[in-house]
């Protein structure tokens, strides 16, 4: 009986040794990162037996268990992870149930169109998307869709656009797509926050008196071409985003505008000018008169 209790107890130690093992040393502490995939429905024992298949554990058992008895189980995440088999099958399953997916960080400058997020992001977008697609630092999944991008960047907007500005936007009387529409020329023509204020100002006066807004940006969105200078051939061009050619403002956004040019869409500086140019270096020199920007024009863009 003495005899029997000792091999019980050695099979108990053995066992728990060997269970240890499975959970707390990796199966290859040199091995590499690869990118793992927990799929939607999956059960752990699905995914204890995928990790075994792509040699990230030793054997399923470890993982299923121990996903089991730490209470786990139930909290694996669906997603993309970077696993290697220098993790610990614990690790593993830690890293799992946090949701600690593979991502990529990307940064959408304010102004960008939807062209050049497409080119960046190597998506297909809508363009019924332009100018509500939010400029931000998002984190996508490594196998990010054109759906998690446009879903992303759509409801940033949204939260960017609260409803103190839908309130400010509807007393006014103007539309979301007027605002952003407006703000969109604004990101792509000025720079400083003071300068969008007043190019605001500027551009919803001549809008009231009937003047054509004579907006170069809106020309080079229709050509794509990236430089700030405009022939008189492209101010001829028939479309509906040509401000030269047509009164009122472009058919739709030329650009995802940041908050600053939202902001200064909804509340501009009115002020005594009625025109105005960007010079090479940026500066933004304004007018009251024809004459007078003729000759900043002369004076600055030579």
């Amino acid at each position: 009986m003495k005899f029997l209790t000792i091999g019980v107890l050695l099979l108990v130690i053995f066992l728990g040794f060997f269970v240890w093992q499975g959970i707390y040393l990796p199966l290859d502490v040199n091995g590499q990162e690869s990118l793992f995939s927990v799929e939607k429905g999956q059960n752990a024992f699905q995914i204890a037996e995928n990790l075994e298949r792509e040699e990230m554990v030793k054997n399923s058992f470890f993982f299923s268990f121990y996903a089991v008895t730490s209470g786990n189980a139930t909290k694996l995440k669906t997603g993309d992870y970077f696993l290697s088999p220098s993790l610990t099958v614990a690790n593993i399953v830690k890293k799992i149930a946090s949701g600690d997916t593979a991502t990529v960080t990307v940064t959408i400058p304010e102004g960008w169109t939807v062209a050049q997020i497409e080119e960046r992001l190597g998506v297909e977008l809508s363009s019924d998307l332009e100018g509500f697609l939010f400029p931000d630092t998002y984190n996508f999944s490594v196998n990010y869709s054109e759906k998690d991008v446009a879903e992303a960047m759509r409801e940033n907007f949204e939260r960017k656009l609260d409803s103190e500005l839908h309130r400010e936007i509807e007393k006014q009387g103007k539309t979301i797509h007027q605002i952003v529409t407006m703000a969109s020329i604004i990101e792509k023509e000025v720079r400083t926050s003071q300068d969008k204020e007043l190019v605001a100002g500027i551009l919803w006066k001549r809008l009231e008196a009937g003047i054509p807004l004579q907006v170069d940006a809106t020309i080079t969105y229709i050509t794509g071409k990236r430089t700030t200078k405009v022939s008189t051939e492209d101010t001829q061009i028939d479309s509906p985003y040509n401000t030269y050619r047509y009164r009122g403002l472009p058919a739709g956004p030329i650009s995802n505008p940041g908050l600053e040019a939202i902001l200064a869409s909804v509340y501009p500086k009115s002020s005594e000018y009625w025109y105005y140019l960007s010079t090479p270096e940026g500066k933004t020199i304004f007018s009251i008169t024809l004459p007078e920007h003729n000759e900043a024009k002369a004076l600055h863009l030579k």
